[in-house]
């Protein structure tokens, strides 16, 4: 067929447009403050399960969202009726990226044919297991990590099964939150129903199927261009983690890229075997995360759908930390090793294209606290989202000083302190850039946060430390490493407490203490911009010893301007 590229173009627009409309209905809607974070993603596939629109969330959501679907339709095959909202998360079973994310896929129907799903991912607040919060750092096998949810009808003919609703709320510690939670996902997708069949009013049913396939054939040609630019070769990227969840260890997530043409093989022989931990990645999570960090290397007009990575082949061999055998633990899959991935790629690709090389960003150490409200009646799930890491300094701009999981390549958004003290028994003292900690360069990274606050009721702690101990943000072409993270909590007598990397712990009142880890630098320091550098002292976050140390940059003595000529000489003799 022959398409119209403004049609083509408008089809797109339209179907991303939509998915961001389900993106603020949720946000409008949704009862949990974590959604306030937008920790959902929202997204529409066609017929077979295959991603038209990913526009909304975090690519880690969306980029595994067919998956789910393709699950969801090998359980119901043509079983599937005008008025039905289907549910699941399972990883192994349907086609999930962790337990933790339900999917709610709603089908599109035209002419009595379903033609397409509105689906919403988000991330719920409890789904029972051994931990309140979902994230059990002591889970060695899914069974620990909560409810399982193979693709079940949950509405059936725009009626809601009583019985099942019943079983999913017995089975969170947050059935207030739950409850109103799966309602604005099954608004978001009943929104984004009705206007995905409104393009097929006005297009036509045959014309509307054949705009599905021409959007993914365009997003085809062009990423085969964005390969085709690419020197054919083999290029080897490795990014390690320092821990199985429960003891200090090498983990290796090795990728080797092979490009020929306008072919990709993405081959992840030489990865670690699974590990006993939660951190590893379900085959559906790699898929994504393997796809963030192509697409996100490339340029930011690539087409965000399924088609774009056709051209693409993925290894991943079946057993290792990447492909695990069930029942292996996958929770904290979504965020690592999934940053592990997206750096892996970016590692290998830069020795493709060393004018795109690419700085690392710092691995969170967000703890989550989980209590009871001062009634005694309510539990409450805090994430200390407030301690994210800094990001990677790319050529020709510093590393944002902080921002959400690489994974989500910022897709969350930090929480507003004075709400987050509403809502939750906890008070801020401090929310701060840290100092001479982002990875020198001639872009810098990142500088990480200081982050103090008291947790002012008892609570069981899930602390969730990747990013400690070694600098996990690196550098590159001559840029330095950002700064690792340390965790520390004191209670009310000034005692201290330096939880274990992964752990579960209950706790006081507390105060908590976390420098998160700080993004790595691209280029030498002392070719950094001496104004940059001056900047970045009267900002506090590089000291004047470190300017002159580290960047050789000397100020004048009243801190307010470059001393040119001692610069000079300071550079002459590095």
């Amino acid at each position: 067929m022959t398409y119209d590229p403004i049609t083509l173009a408008l089809v797109q627009n339209r179907l991303d447009h939509i998915s961001r409309q389900m993106g603020w209905v949720m946000l409008r809607t949704a009862r949990s403050p974590i959604f306030q974070s937008h920790d959902f993603s929202c997204f529409i596939t066609g017929p077979t399960g295959y991603l038209v629109s990913q526009a909304d969330g975090c690519p880690v959501h969306t980029g595994s969202g067919g998956f789910a679907v393709r699950g969801l339709l090998k359980a119901f095959g043509d079983d599937i009726h005008e008025g039905d909202a289907f549910l699941l998360n399972d990883p192994y079973l349907a086609g999930g990226n962790h337990l933790p994310d339900w999917v709610i896929a709603r089908p599109v129907f035209s002419r009595g044919t379903v033609v397409g799903f509105t689906c919403n991912r988000a991330h719920q607040s409890d789904i029972g297991g051994g931990a309140a919060g979902t994230y059990n750092p002591l889970a060695t096998e899914i069974f620990h990590e909560g409810i399982r949810l193979p693709p079940i009808r949950v509405v059936e003919r725009g009626e809601i099964r009583k019985d099942l609703w019943d079983m999913l709320l017995a089975n969170t510690r947050t059935p207030h939150l739950l409850d109103g939670d799966l309602r604005a996902m099954l608004g978001s997708t009943q929104i984004g129903c009705e206007r995905v069949a409104a393009i097929f009013d006005d297009l036509g049913h045959e014309q509307g199927m054949a705009y599905l396939d021409g959007i993914l054939d365009h997003a085809d040609r062009r990423f085969r261009a964005e390969v085709e630019s690419l020197p054919d070769g083999v290029y080897v990227g490795e990014e390690i983690s320092n821990n199985d969840c429960f003891t200090r260890t090498e983990i290796r997530y090795r990728v080797t890229l092979t490009v020929s043409g306008d072919q990709l093989t993405v081959d992840f022989t030489g990865t670690s075997p699974q590990i006993k931990g939660f951190k590893n990645s379900s085959f559906a999570n790699t898929h994504a995360a393997t796809y963030t960090g192509l697409s996100s290397f490339f340029d930011p007009d690539l087409p965000r759908n399924e088609g774009t990575f056709r051209s693409v082949k993925l290894i991943i061999p079946y057993g290792c930390t990447l492909n695990p055998k069930p029942p292996a633990a996958t929770t904290f899959a979504t965020a690592f090793p999934a940053h592990d991935i997206i750096q892996a790629c970016w590692k290998a690709l830069s020795q493709a294209v060393p004018s795109k090389t690419v700085a690392g960003w710092g691995k969170a150490i967000i703890p989550l606290s989980a209590g009871v409200d001062d009634a005694g009646a309510t539990t409450y799930v805090l994430y200390h989202w407030n301690g994210l890491s800094g990001g990677g300094a790319v050529m020709n701009r510093d590393g944002l000083n902080q921002i959400a999981h690489l994974s989500t390549l910022g897709g969350l958004t930090l929480p507003n302190v004075e709400l987050w003290e509403q809502l939750y028994p906890i008070h801020v003292h401090r929310h701060e850039f840290r100092r001479d900690a982002a990875g020198p360069g001639q872009w810098r990274g990142g500088t990480g946060i200081e982050y103090e606050a008291d947790v002012l009721t008892d609570a069981n702690y899930s602390f969730r430390g990747e990013g400690l101990f070694d600098p996990s943000g690196f550098g590159a072409a001559g840029g330095l490493a950002g700064a690792a993270g340390q965790c520390t909590t004191f209670d009310g007598t000034g005692k201290e407490f330096t939880p274990p990397q992964y752990s579960l712990v209950g706790l006081p009142p507390v105060r908590i203490v976390l420098s998160s880890p700080a993004g790595g630098g691209v280029g030498s320091p002392s070719h950094r911009d001496p104004q940059s550098v001056l900047r970045d002292v009267r900002d506090g976050i590089v000291s004047e010893t470190a300017a002159q140390s580290i960047y050789k940059v000397a100020l004048t003595p009243d801190g307010r301007s470059v001393d040119a000529e001692r610069t000079r000489a300071l550079r002459a003799s590095a």
